[in-house]
């Protein structure tokens, strides 16, 4: 596959604001602090998106926010109504995923202060918490650990060190799933938000460090297949398709999908039957894509400029899978940093 990357030509005075906003930048990441933001105008034509959102579907998101200026966890409507902040503190809470029942919470939170999601693999520095969908009943769950998900509603995944690691949190027990300094294939390496298939096989884990890609692990042939470069890669609910982020596309970044049999790509691809969504306009520097439990709904967020994931101004976004990219309905609407949304789908009234 061809992964083509160009680089704008930026005039002097481009660069000069530029190095501005970098300075800027900089000084928030060092304060070691998130920005607070502010609330943003929503148009007419926004406001009707999103109530026409509610029309078709109920649901739970739920996101990480800096707007009150640390990460905490937040909530909403699938219109993006009843926004309601959920923990609050010094720490930074990230990375919440909904149990398959939609009544718990997991999530991670850094042992002390502002920690920035650059050290997400440095694991010593977050423990793993849950709570229920009010935020109440907050618990930590496991220690030295991040990049947690749920296995059905008793047992998590997640990284500590080199290891990926299920525990069954009603008795504790806890087992190694795969050393990565055990394997050829990716000893040395850092290995992020794993993603069990649902026939508990193939383990889909996003590389960094020595190798940057995405890929997935057969557990029983113990062999490492590599399906792109990118990010963020995860399993359709069917189990037979993978999507991940790819640095490509409108804004510098666009949702791929890709059919795998026993975990390998089927066929080579190029990038127009890969791209699953990419959407137009100048806010379209996309990341953090999750699916709804039945594939009908997705959940991600864009910047209209930077990248950093723990500063940009991302803003959440929802989609019904088949619709035009177009169709897409921004629902938050606040210049504070706004990633790793999820999403429960609730039943009809």
């Amino acid at each position: 596959m061809k992964h083509a990357r160009t680089v704008p030509h930026r005039p002097q005075s481009a660069f000069i604001a530029v190095l501005a906003m970098a300075v800027s930048t900089l000084s928030c990441a060092t304060l070691g602090s998130a920005p607070t933001g502010g609330v943003q105008e929503i148009d007419d034509e926004q406001k009707a998106a999103m109530t026409a959102i509610g029309t078709q579907v109920r649901a739970t998101i739920v996101w990480s926010s800096s707007r009150f200026g640390n990460h905490d966890i937040f909530k909403m409507n699938a219109d993006g109504s009843g926004i309601e902040r959920l923990t609050a503190g010094d720490n930074v809470d990230w990375f919440p995923r909904l149990s398959p029942d939609g009544q718990t919470i997991l999530f991670v939170r850094s042992k002390k202060g502002w920690v920035s999601e650059r050290d997400a693999n440095r694991t010593e520095k977050w423990d793993q918490f849950t709570m229920d969908i009010r935020g109440q009943n907050v618990t930590k769950v496991v220690d030295n650990a991040s990049w947690g998900n749920w296995l059905g509603n008793d047992r998590v995944i997640f990284v500590r060190g080199s290891q990926i690691i299920i525990k069954t949190l009603v008795d504790g027990a806890e087992e190694v799933f795969l050393d990565g300094e055990t394997s050829e294939d990716l000893a040395g390496l850092l290995l992020q938000q794993p993603q069990l298939s649902p026939d508990g096989r193939y383990l889909a884990l996003t590389l960094r460090g020595g190798r940057r890609e995405t890929g997935v692990w057969d557990s029983v042939n113990k062999a490492w297949t590599t399906t792109g470069q990118g990010c963020q890669i995860n399993w359709f609910p069917e189990g037979n398709r993978i999507y991940w982020v790819n640095p490509s596309g409108n804004g510098g970044s666009e949702v791929f999908a890709m059919e795998l049999n026993e975990g390998k790509p089927t066929k080579e691809l190029d990038y127009e039957e890969m791209r699953y969504i990419d959407i137009p306009g100048r806010r379209s520097h996309e990341y953090f894509p999750q699916l709804s439990d039945d594939g009908t709904w997705l959940v991600w967020a864009a910047t209209q400029r930077g990248h950093d994931h723990d500063i940009a101004d991302y803003e959440i976004y929802m989609w019904k899978v088949g619709d035009p990219a177009e169709k897409a309905t921004r629902l938050t609407f606040h210049s504070g940093n706004d990633r790793w949304p999820d999403i429960h789908l609730l039943p009809a009234e």
